[in-house]
């Protein structure tokens, strides 16, 4: 980030379940550093996924936000300058994005399902990445992504070193065709995936940094490819270590007793949690 840019942060919460206090420890890190930085905070509401996103949860995330004591500059509930601030909102945005990557040769279809590619994968993955895609499709033209059955694939260059600073954890590398592999950009039930609408939003909003969990420092690889093909800038980043339960397990939405609706219920305030932290 240059001296002379004006510090924007943040949170980007998808509303599919209840927050939880791994959540809060990376969102306070976000709004921490847009303290720290003079700079704004700006809450995004990342509703793509109509099928999991409900409104309730919505309602649910403003509330243990705010009780959480969360401030926000710009978000779906105040706006602002670089609205729409709920993704469901924004797919002008993505389908500008997804022309130019077509334009440029950077997609193609793909008709695999979820079974076939993990049952073509020749590496382990992580459970919460996904497998390395064996390449079936990268034949296909580009003219044939108005097939509504396809996923739409980003094109990697195997062999390829990403290359990016974490301001948290340092250096960071990532090998194309083996760390990662082509991936969804598109889906097929005509929805932007992560990567592609993180990216597009992100650079729309003009975020300076993206404070997020360091399960996504794969997934910054891919952005970062993105961000290039787009000729967009990519902001710094800070990728925060993960809070786990009493098994070594991260946190996730099926948590439900570490939910911050249920911890309020049990009497817990936001400070003696950060206290814990």
């Amino acid at each position: 980030m240059r001296h002379s840019e004006a510090y924007r942060g943040r949170l980007a919460p998808s509303p599919t379940g209840l927050l939880h206090l791994g959540h809060a420890k990376t969102f306070w890190t976000a709004q921490q550093r847009a303290r720290q930085n003079g700079g704004d905070l700006i809450l995004r509401n990342e509703d793509l996924d109509q099928a999991r996103c409900k409104s309730e949860f919505v309602a649910a995330m403003l509330e243990d936000l705010r009780w959480f004591e969360f401030r926000w500059n710009e978000g779906p509930d105040v706006g602002g300058k670089f609205g729409p601030y709920n993704q469901s909102e924004r797919m002008d945005f993505y389908r500008r994005a997804l022309e130019k990557l077509h334009e440029g040769n950077f997609v193609y279809a793909c008709t695999c399902s979820r079974r076939d590619i993990q049952v073509a994968a020749s590496a382990p993955h992580a459970e919460d990445d996904e497998p390395v895609y064996p390449g079936t499709c990268r034949s296909n033209r580009v003219s044939e992504i108005t097939n509504q059955r396809s996923n739409l694939r980003f094109r990697v260059t195997d062999g390829e070193t990403i290359s990016f600073g974490d301001e948290n954890l340092g250096g960071q590398k990532f090998i194309a065709g083996k760390d990662f592999g082509d991936f969804v950009v598109w889906r097929h039930d005509d929805v932007p995936a992560y990567q592609l609408a993180c990216v597009v939003d992100d650079a729309a909003m003009q975020i300076t940094e993206v404070v997020r969990g360091a399960d996504l420092l794969v997934s910054t690889a891919r952005q970062v490819l993105l961000y290039r093909a787009l000729g967009l800038t990519p902001p710094r980043f800070f990728h925060c270590e993960l809070l786990c339960d009493d098994h070594g397990r991260r946190l996730a939405k099926r948590h439900d007793s570490l939910s911050l609706s249920r911890l309020r219920e049990q009497g817990k305030s936001p400070e003696d949690l950060r206290r814990n932290w």
